[in-house]
């Protein structure tokens, strides 16, 4: 046998068009195809939403990380200096504008990580309460 699949032959009128049945048929399977293309233009949109915002989550994690390790030096370079200042015997050690600086940018990193901390909670939320709306359907 022929692996090729034969198609069974249709009755067509005389003058070689399809009947109604044949365009009926023709007409679902055009039905069903686009609806099959739209579900899976629909799927495609959701998979690449969610690719995105799962990127963007991750992208914070990696900068709130970064921020931490920096508020942490921050801390270690601030405990080194008030002690070195101790040892010389200064006083009003809270005073001194070194302190103040590193005081000054421990504020700026923790504002940052505040931030970045919102961020990926809101991105959090959007991804359980967002859903992808499809494109709109062309009309011809």
């Amino acid at each position: 046998m022929d692996d090729q699949v034969k198609e069974p032959k249709t009755p067509e009128t005389e003058s070689g068009e399809p009947t109604e049945r044949q365009e009926d048929q023709l007409d679902k399977f055009k039905e069903t195809t686009e609806k099959l293309w739209g579900s899976t233009r629909q799927a495609f949109n959701t998979a690449t939403f969610k690719a995105n915002q799962y990127k963007k989550l991750v992208q914070r994690k990696i900068d709130l990380s970064a921020v931490h390790k920096k508020i942490g030096a921050t801390h270690a370079e601030l405990g080194k200096l008030i002690d070195d200042l101790r040892e010389a015997g200064k006083k009003s050690i809270m005073s001194q504008e070194v302190v103040k600086d590193i005081l000054r940018r421990l504020d700026e990193l923790k504002a940052e990580a505040a931030a970045l901390e919102e961020e990926i909670e809101q991105i959090r939320t959007d991804e359980s309460s967002q859903e992808v709306v499809p494109p709109a359907e062309k009309t011809e």
